[in-house]
């Protein structure tokens, strides 16, 4: 018995390792409005959800989101990129953990530390843009080390 869960164990791992790339996520799925996304991170998956679609084109949202860090974050910088057609349109940058400022309650939290939040987020954004493209979010910190990144494909066909 030991020998075939050696033997599956085994398999199992190399079967991960022969894994190019992260599944797909579904964050939400309604009528009119889907966002799914695939992590970036060759090395490293994270969880994402939102309690329901439409929560998003309001002002403030509840997500629930869970990973276990790879790198310590002293500061953390984002990146985003809206692309479309396989060009990028829009690029947006912040800095949300750094000397002095903390917008988020996990700056600060070491290398194999687990992040879990649950509650609000205020994307500050009046309505999301229609259409089909992709959101690509980098996640980096003081190091220049990526933390998280992903890229969420996003169909709106709300009628604002």
């Amino acid at each position: 018995m030991k020998t075939s869960n050696a033997l599956l164990f085994i398999l199992v791992l190399l079967y991960i390792n022969a894994s190019t790339e992260w599944p797909t996520h579904t964050v939400c799925k309604e009528d009119n409005l889907e966002i799914h996304y695939k992590s970036c991170d060759p090395k490293q998956d994270f969880a994402l959800s939102i309690d329901h679609c439409s929560d998003i084109a309001t002002h403030t949202f509840n997500i629930r989101a869970a990973m276990v860090l790879r790198h310590s974050i002293k500061e953390l910088y984002v990146k985003l990129e809206m692309i479309i057609n396989g060009k990028t349109v829009l690029t947006y940058s912040e800095t949300l953990c750094g000397p002095g400022h903390a917008k988020l309650i996990f700056c600060g939290k070491k290398k194999g530390e687990h992040l879990y939040y649950e509650g609000p987020v205020t994307l500050g954004i009046k309505e999301i843009p229609q259409g089909d493209y992709t959101l690509s979010a980098k996640l980096t910190n003081q190091d220049h080390v990526t933390v998280a990144c992903a890229d969420f494909t996003v169909k709106n066909y709300l009628d604002y």
